[in-house]
């Protein structure tokens, strides 16, 4: 199994690795800092080097439970030494999206009690739909100033792996209407962000609020009944 380097070590932007297998069109690595992708999170890009030779990484996903890099061109041999880098400006982007999402998130359960119906991201912009009944633009005013509230309050990121049975006890951990967690699964990834959210979650953030940086709502529509989407940019 992959050591997965970013469960615990989100600024990681270079690391060093073997190759252990070879699959179509990639390899797999006995550790890695590259996020696979996953709860709306979209999957790093950078490259491997072994001595003089770049292996662009064009992809990386989970495929049967298993990290694969995947190479836009030759591939290194297993058991070659490789050093990682991230695409490190688009991996950040990312990371300050990600808890941006968890900011809007808590906000929203905590002044409203609406769960999360569905959530997407890319570097710098997200949306996010919420079991409203009814959206309007004071509504999404109040959620515009609340989120950006928080970013000033400068809230720690705190990571922590749990038994799945402890984990499970922390009230209102799964804030999405479908519980997305397999039932194989262990232990349990949480992130907090101290004093606003709490939710199990298996992405990279930043260490604080305050790295998010201002929050718009750009854009809202109706998706359903009770189904409201919201748009979010971040300023660059």
């Amino acid at each position: 199994m992959t050591d997965l380097l970013y469960l615990t070590d989100a600024y990681l932007k270079e690391f060093e690795a073997v190759v252990t297998a070879q699959v179509e069109g990639g390899v797999m690595l006995d550790r890695t800092a590259f996020y696979p992708g996953g709860g709306g999170q979209p999957n790093d890009v950078g490259r491997l080097t072994a001595v003089s030779h770049t292996y662009p990484i064009t992809k990386v996903k989970k495929v049967a439970g298993q990290v694969v890099h995947f190479i836009d061109g030759e591939l290194p041999e297993v058991g070659t030494a490789v050093t990682g880098q991230l695409d490190w400006d688009r991996r950040y982007q990312l990371m300050r999206t990600h808890t941006a999402m968890h900011i809007l998130c808590g906000v929203v359960w905590r002044d409203y009690g609406a769960q999360v119906t569905g959530g997407n991201m890319d570097p710098l912009k997200g949306r996010m739909d919420f079991e409203f009944e009814t959206m309007r633009q004071e509504l999404v005013a109040e959620i515009e100033a609340a989120v950006n509230v928080e970013v000033a309050a400068a809230r720690e990121t705190r990571v922590q792996i749990l038994p799945r049975e402890e984990a499970f006890q922390i009230p209102d951990l799964i804030r999405t209407k479908i519980n997305l967690l397999p039932e194989g699964i262990q232990e349990v990834r949480t992130v907090e962000l101290v004093g606003l959210d709490l939710q199990a979650d298996g992405g990279t953030h930043v260490a604080n609020t305050r790295e998010v940086g201002r929050m718009r709502i750009v854009d809202y529509k109706s998706k359903g009944k009770i189904n409201k989407r919201i748009y979010v940019e971040l300023e660059n």
